[in-house]
């Protein structure tokens, strides 16, 4: 079993930045693929960004792409969102995935065997 932690969301006046992170922990925490979704009321989880286990390479969704980056400390075994540039429509509930499987569907949620509880990120206008 992996357990997430996300830290890190909150309220932010548009055009400012947040930093989350996602800390992996349990008895099977290496070779993890980890990514970051969200999700608001009524929609289904969005693909934001993805870094796969050795943290060399990286993925992005298309609202992600030129604003936000995605790290890991792999000794650690934590990964971060750093965002910038907020935009009112970037407010969403943000979800940690991490995978077990060498290459995932990086995009797709149902890739994922384990989740964080979420983190509220709220940009205001």
């Amino acid at each position: 079993q992996v357990q997430l932690e996300e830290n890190g969301g909150g309220l932010v006046q548009a055009w400012g930045s947040l930093r989350l992170s996602c800390s992996a922990s349990g008895p099977t925490t290496t070779r993890l693929a980890m990514g970051w979704f969200r999700q608001t009321p009524g929609r289904y989880r969005d693909f934001v960004a993805a870094v796969d286990w050795s943290g060399d390479n990286t993925y992005y969704g298309d609202s992600a792409k030129g604003r936000f980056t995605i790290s890991r400390d792999g000794a650690k075994n934590t990964v971060f969102l750093q965002m910038t540039s907020l935009k009112p429509e970037d407010t969403a509930v943000y979800y940690c995935g991490a995978s077990q499987c060498g290459e995932p569907n990086y995009y797709a949620p149902n890739a994922y065997d384990y989740w964080g509880q979420g983190t509220q990120v709220t940009v205001s206008s």
